[in-house]
């Protein structure tokens, strides 16, 4: 085994957005071994770097579900930003249909100045619909939405797409499954685009030669490392393009039902230290 990359939200991370020592040992001990450890996220790297604040990690991070790849020092190595006039119309569209959306750009994530407010009337929506209704679920998927660093917030999407600043990643956020539904069926059929979902109130937009699966086989080219001699862990639909591109594949415990069918075996749940699990499975 060569290269290791390794989804963080679900996956590196526990259930308190924190990576386990036992994980932290684990990546050291395949560094040790003189394997490539990358990380694969749709969170943009400037964050991944917060992330890795207090755990003296360095590693290649593919950030933004793909669009970007950066150095361990912390260049970019790569990008394949979504097109002007795609990212217009994205965000066009969603600003009319009342969607809280986050656009990663180089060194920040732009946000509605509005976003919270949009959220919380959702929240409302459906507890007047089911009073009984459980919203402790909902709190922490907006929990963790808002974990990231690196938020600006704009008044109009025009501020953004004007600016002229590349557009790596698009992420539109609902609680209400009918919008997500009808935005993935407005946009699905874009050949311009790749959607991809990481939890179950999103849907992401990238330039559709970006994926976590090509920036890996990209990456493994530049290091000269043979694709069959990489290995991929992940939990969400946007981790499938990986698992299917490395020549090794493991699903955390915790992953969805497609994730698990699309891999080779299924490691311990993310509050169980997996990744550090299926870095032994491979190394020892």
């Amino acid at each position: 085994m060569e290269l290791i990359a390794i989804d963080l939200d679900g996956t590196l991370l526990n259930s308190s957005h924190t990576i386990s020592k036992e994980n932290i040992e684990a990546i050291k001990y395949a560094q040790q071994q003189g394997v490539e450890v990358v990380v694969a996220t749709g969170r943009a790297e400037f964050d991944v770097r917060e992330v890795f604040a207090h755990t003296n990690l360095t590693t290649w991070v593919i950030g933004a579900n793909g669009a970007t790849i950066h150095r361990p020092n912390g260049t970019l190595f790569d990008s394949v930003p979504i097109e002007e006039k795609d990212a217009d119309a994205i965000l066009s569209w969603l600003e009319q249909e009342q969607f809280y959306y986050e656009v990663f750009s180089d060194s920040s994530i732009l946000t509605p100045q509005n976003g919270h407010r949009l959220l919380q009337m959702e929240m409302d929506r459906i507890k007047s619909a089911n009073p009984e209704a459980d919203l402790e679920e909902l709190e922490q998927a907006l929990e963790k939405q808002f974990s990231q660093t690196g938020f600006y917030h704009v008044d109009s999407y025009k501020d953004i797409t004007e600016a002229g600043s590349p557009v790596y990643n698009i992420l539109a956020f609902s609680f209400e499954q009918e919008k997500l539904d009808k935005g993935w069926r407005t946009f699905e059929s874009n050949p311009d685009l790749t959607l991809v979902s990481s939890a179950n109130h999103n849907f992401e937009f990238e330039h559709k030669d970006a994926s976590k699966g090509l920036a890996l086989q990209k990456l493994a080219a530049h290091l000269d490392l043979p694709i069959s001699e990489t290995a991929a862990i992940g939990d969400s639909p946007n981790d499938l393009s990986m698992l299917h591109a490395a020549g090794h594949s493991a699903a955390m415990a915790n992953a969805k039902d497609v994730v698990k069918e699309a891999s080779d075996f299924i490691t311990a749940h993310n509050d169980s230290h997996g990744v550090a699990q299926a870095i032994y499975h491979w190394l020892k």
